[in-house]
């Protein structure tokens, strides 16, 4: 019975590739559709030739595989991301924090050097204005030394997966075209790799995952550091009402935009052919568990240095880091 599935789904490959050559006959058309669909037989032809066990259905075990690998193939980049943001944390803020007083002292001084007189409110504001001002450039500085620029260590991770993304989106969503031999095989709640997921499991368990990947951060902190963060907000609320500025907050603006893109991913997972709906599920998967790990153990070395920068804390340290 194997047997004969198997030589079902090479003869239903074989149709679907001879029911398209004679498009690709045409000089005329875009070198890109002769690109995709030598990736779509290359990947049927993967999921014939690997050695899978008769209990897995060869298509969809290899959209999970294809996924997996090609997710550790980039994760070089999401660690490049991490290191320099850990630079930014142990190198550059706290040098930040080291020279506060000293900035302040010095705009105070050059204040009462000019002669400036007025309103104690607007001069306090001048003075905190021009602290800001001083930290802000002195920071950039600082970034630039270190390479560890903040927006590039958090926009250039994502944007590298992209690519990847989109080109396997392109490919699966071709080979869900009938005909195909997606149509003949079933994975979990999917009765056909070519139709969408009857039952919205695969959409549904897309979304949470999404936002399970926002909300990953929050699950390794503390109490004192969910005080420390709490303690931020407040004071960055306090000094927008006395009339500061707000600061971007690259982070903050991506999680945000994260979910809502839980929500809309639910809703084109609904409508998209299930393998394409596996694949986003698996790889949703796979960034959670990375990004929980990387967020643990950034999470393990924030306190490691806190506790390392306590006083007499060196002993303990080394039994419970």
């Amino acid at each position: 019975m194997l047997a004969l599935h198997r030589a079902r789904l090479r003869t239903t490959k074989t149709l679907a590739v001879a029911s398209t050559s004679s498009h690709y006959q045409n000089p005329s058309l875009p070198t890109r559709r002769f690109f995709v669909q030598s990736v779509c037989n290359g990947f049927l032809d993967l999921a014939t030739a690997l050695p899978l066990p008769p209990s897995l259905p060869p298509y969809s075990t290899t959209i999970i595989l294809v996924t997996v690998i090609s997710r550790f193939a980039l994760l070089p980049v999401s660690i490049w991301g991490k290191r320099r943001t850990q630079r930014a944390e142990e190198i550059v803020m706290p040098e930040i924090e080291k020279i506060k007083p000293l900035v302040a002292k010095r705009v105070f001084e050059d204040m009462k050097k000019a002669g400036m007189r007025g309103d104690k409110k607007a001069l306090q504001k001048y003075h905190a204005e021009q602290s800001i001002k001083v930290l802000t450039a002195r920071r950039k500085e600082l970034f630039q030394e270190h390479h560890c620029s903040p927006l590039p260590s958090i926009i250039i991770p994502p944007l590298s997966q992209l690519p990847v993304f989109v080109g396997f989106t392109i490919v699966l969503s071709r080979l869900s075209v009938d005909p195909t031999p997606f149509d003949s095989e079933s994975f979990l709640t999917l009765t056909s790799l070519m139709h969408p997921d009857p039952t919205m499991t695969l959409p549904v368990v897309l979304g949470f995952l999404t936002m399970a990947n926002v909300e990953s951060g929050n699950w390794v902190m503390n109490a004192a550091e969910r005080e420390q963060q709490r303690q931020i907000a407040e004071e960055e609320s306090k000094r927008i009402a006395e009339g500061g500025k707000p600061h971007l907050h690259p982070g903050k603006v991506l999680k945000t935009l994260l979910r809502g893109l839980s929500i809309v991913r639910i809703i084109i997972a609904a409508i998209t052919p299930g393998s394409v709906a596996l694949y986003w599920v698996t790889s949703a998967a796979f960034g959670l568990v990375q990004t929980w790990a990387m967020e643990w153990k950034d999470s393990r070395r924030r306190r490691l240095l806190a506790n390392q920068s306590r006083p007499g804390s060196r002993r303990k340290n080394k039994i419970n880091p």
